[in-house]
């Protein structure tokens, strides 16, 4: 154990059902540790499943640490405030949360413990990485910062800021997907702010956020803040150069200052591809005005389709393999390497949700996009991109143009008019209480699948004699009320259960 860890733990203390293993990272505020689980359960009394090993982040709250400032314990409410709300698969889970209670250990009674998802390496270490092997813009550039904009879009419609975007807070797991991490300082919003702590990463606060109003509830900030963040990540991740000017972190922000005051113009790095330089001074807009025209979604289709557009060979060339070690704030890798995470030379970049929706069983590449992002729009853990798919597959073979006049069912989810009317956006129905008329095309009947599963699948018990996944597509045949009373599955309904089971094992990745 070095001295730079915050929160200092010794190998094998043991919180919970965790005992605590290496050191990962640490920061002005906590410091993370491997740990593996101890016990046989494989669930939370929540019913979550849990890993064989995991990620301990231990937030010094507690009366008695070196550390006990009172805005400490407000950090720690914060992040397990959104872990405990929000879960998507662009942030980190979390698993638990515990506190420890050891009087003999000063700096460590009372400490705040999230178990956490674990993850294999963060953009701080690839970055790292990068300038080692002689700089440049990073292998794979385009589709991680999708991914990253996906995360954000998610925060920000669910009404947060992340407030501390930068390459250290976004995670990569094992298969190359991205996690943004570490929100400590993020901020519920309340109207068009939020009010986080008075803490910032240099080179990734908005020029605005000094000047902002602070009240007895911390700093206001905005959605726009994470927008100029991306905006720095993504020119640092596609050039590998910073977006202003200086070898440190105070001359880029003096020239940061200079540009907001209209004193000097943004000069963007001539080796950001053209297709991302709107974007990015976008994003680098002067002020939040400016930027706060971009909507959460408009940002991630733009981002998207610049990820899908941009093959130069500096996004595809293959990366040089190398094992990646911790540094200080990343994270320890097992063993993988960087030719592992992101694509390699001359290869095309994996089909959209590659991660989250198998690539080779027959989904047509049409609906992928439809599919993955609905699921995205559900804070239902069950609700994944291959429960969706599984359902379509099964109701429709993937027919986005059926018709079954007899039954009144039209369109990939066999939707009936008259129940399609309650599951659209009320912007999207033609008039109050008229039903929609077919054809049903999939961008209508995939989102109204995806309301509708996400609706029902906290009140479909989980108890039942049949998959919790499983039961939600019963009810989709039926309605939720119907299936917690049959308990399992109905003989009229076996066939369905079983087919949609099957589709479930071959859709989901690594199934």
């Amino acid at each position: 154990m070095s001295a730079r860890e915050t929160v200092r733990v010794p190998a094998g203390y043991r919180v919970g059902r965790w005992e605590v293993r290496e050191p990962l990272a640490s920061g002005s505020f906590g410091s993370v540790y491997a740990a593996r689980r101890t016990d046989c359960a494989r669930r939370t009394g929540s019913g979550d499943e849990l890993p064989e090993s995991a990620a301990l982040k231990f937030l010094p709250t507690g009366t008695q640490t070196p550390r006990s400032l009172s805005h400490l314990l407000d950090i720690a409410e914060r992040e397990v405030a959104l872990l405990r709300r929000l879960r998507h698969p662009r942030l980190i889970r979390m698993y638990e949360v515990l506190t420890v209670e050891d009087p003999g250990r000063p700096g460590l009674d009372g400490a705040t413990v999230l178990a956490l998802e674990r993850a294999e390496t963060s953009l701080a270490v690839l970055l790292r990485q990068a300038e080692d092997d002689g700089g440049g813009p990073l292998p794979g550039a385009g589709p991680l910062l999708a991914q990253v904009c996906a995360g954000l879009a998610q925060l920000h419609r669910a009404g947060w800021v992340h407030g501390d975007l930068k390459p250290g807070n976004v995670l990569l797991m094992a298969d190359g997907s991205v996690r943004l991490a570490d929100f400590s300082l993020a901020a519920e919003l309340d109207g068009t702010h939020a009010y986080a702590p008075l803490f910032t990463s240099g080179d990734y606060a908005p020029p605005e956020l000094a000047s902002e109003p602070v009240t007895e509830r911390g700093r206001q900030t905005r959605t726009t803040a994470d927008l100029w963040a991306f905006g720095v990540l993504a020119h640092l991740l596609l050039t590998g150069g910073h977006a202003f000017p200086g070898s440190t972190a105070a001359a880029r922000r003096e020239a940061m200052r200079r540009y907001a005051a209209g004193a000097e113009e943004l000069r963007l790095s001539p080796a950001l591809p053209a297709v991302w330089r709107p974007i990015v001074a976008g994003c680098l807009a002067r002020t939040h005005e400016e930027r706060s025209g971009y909507s959460p979604m408009a940002l991630l289709r733009q981002v998207e389709e610049a990820a899908g557009a941009e093959r130069s060979p500096r996004l595809t060339a293959a990366p040089r393999r190398r094992w990646l070690t911790a540094a200080a704030g990343g994270v320890v890798l097992a063993a993988v390497t960087a030719g592992a995470l992101l694509p390699r030379a001359g290869s095309e970049p994996p089909p959209y949700g590659a991660d989250r929706l198998a690539t080779d069983a027959g989904i047509p590449d049409s609906l992928r996009k439809f599919i993955v992002d609905t699921a995205d729009d559900c804070d239902q853990e069950e609700v994944t991109p291959a429960l969706i798919a599984a359902l379509l597959k099964a109701e429709s073979d993937f027919d986005a143009d059926l018709h079954d006049p007899e039954n009144d069912e039209f369109g990939i989810a066999r939707w009936t008019p008259s129940v399609l009317y309650w599951w659209l956006p009320s912007e999207e129905r033609p008039e109050r209480d008229v039903p929609p008329e077919p054809p049903f095309p999939p961008e209508m009947s995939i989102p109204a699948v995806g309301r509708y599963l996400c609706h029902v699948s906290p009140r479909v018990r989980h108890d039942l004699e049949v998959d919790h996944q499983v039961a939600l597509t019963l009810a989709h045949r039926s309605s939720w009320e119907r299936v917690n009373e049959w308990g399992g599955v109905p003989e009229h309904l076996r066939d369905h259960a079983e087919e949609v089971a099957r589709y479930l094992a071959l859709y989901t990745p690594g199934g």
